[in-house]
């Protein structure tokens, strides 16, 4: 009878063994990549995780994508994972995962968020339609879209912007942003653009005396930004704006016309008597004052140069076309300078 317990032990362990090897052999294949050689960066692949996908459903993906050997295993490193840590979990978003990584490194890689970043970059000067044609174009976000949703003045969690606004034009900080790719939606565009406007531009305008209220100042500063080309003279042209400003001067300023029609002029094709003369409200050598609205999204130089400009004996001043401008005293000394300007434009046109 010991005999028999005993090889009956021996038997046991023995199966025991056996299976817990080949458990142990199977979890070994489940967990190592589907790919044993690193792959090139061309055979990386992109998954997208919706919004509240259970984790079972994470493992259909990534089986069906060819990211893992087996979707048991993914249920089971699932399951440690949540019981080790019950307030965390796999996120949704964009993922960029090559087959040379192990079960680990890719659920490491969806628990901890680890989305595609998208990068975008919005120059100083850019008016909102500018914005929406370029989110277009990198397959962002329509452009209609876009623009709808700068309409739709998010005072709820900006209550600092001006009240009755029509749109956001002017408030899109320029800078260059990344944001996770899941979280890319119109709105997201214009949050994160706004909280940038937030953070750098709105304290300078707390913190330093202005004669403008805040819809003044970016619309002087919007202006200020679409003139001046070379930074010497930005403080310049600000103090002419506000100098015309304080004498009930119109501004006569090229780009809000180029705004009010939605062209923009060349020196081969710069804007003729027609359309300065064409009435609209963003007209300023029909209109005085400012703008209804921004016309461009303003860069930090610009919000300097329009928070309190400085004295100048100026009140006129045009442009090169070379990116500077001849500042004028008097209306004689401005005409001149636009007739020598014309006519070297002219001359080397026909040359």
């Amino acid at each position: 009878m010991r005999s028999s317990k005993r090889l009956f032990l021996i038997v046991l362990l023995t199966l025991a063994g056996l299976v817990a090897g080949q458990s142990w052999a199977w979890w070994s294949w489940a967990r190592s990549p589907v790919a044993e050689e690193p792959t090139s960066k061309e055979n990386f692949v992109q998954v997208q995780i919706p919004e509240g996908t259970a984790s079972n459903q994470i493992g259909q993906i990534l089986e069906t994508a060819g990211l893992i050997r087996s979707t048991t295993a993914w249920k089971l490193l699932g399951r440690w994972r949540s019981f080790r840590n019950a307030e965390g979990g796999f996120q949704a978003g964009s993922y960029v995962i090559s087959p040379s990584q192990s079960l680990q490194d890719i659920a490491d890689t969806i628990w901890d968020g680890d989305v595609v970043q998208v990068s975008f970059t919005i120059p100083e000067g850019w008016n909102r339609e500018r914005m929406a044609a370029e989110f277009e174009a990198q397959n962002l976000v329509l452009a209609a879209d876009f623009l709808a949703a700068t309409e739709n003045i998010p005072y709820e969690r900006f209550p600092w912007l001006p009240e009755g606004i029509p749109h956001l034009e002017g408030f899109l900080y320029p800078n260059t942003y990344q944001i996770g790719s899941a979280a890319v939606t119109a709105e997201s565009l214009v949050d994160v653009m706004l909280r940038q406007f937030e953070e750098v531009a709105l304290p300078l305008y707390q913190d330093q005396p202005s004669r403008y209220n805040l819809l003044d100042w970016v619309t002087l500063a919007s202006i200020v930004e679409k003139e001046a080309v070379v930074a010497d003279e930005r403080d310049q042209i600000a103090s002419v704006f506000a100098r015309r400003l304080e004498e009930g001067m119109t501004l006569g300023s090229d780009p809000t016309v180029e705004y009010g029609l939605g062209i923009v002029q060349t020196p081969e094709n710069p804007l003729t008597y027609a359309q300065v003369e064409t009435p609209n409200p963003y007209n300023t050598y029909i209109n005085a004052g400012l703008t209804p609205t921004p016309i461009a999204s303003p860069g930090i130089k610009s919000l300097q140069a329009a928070v309190d400009p400085g004295p100048t004996d100026f009140l006129y001043f045009v442009a090169r076309y070379d990116g500077t401008h001849v500042f004028s005293r008097t209306l004689g000394e401005h005409e001149s300078a636009q007739n020598k300007i014309r006519d070297r434009v002219e001359a080397e046109s026909d040359g």
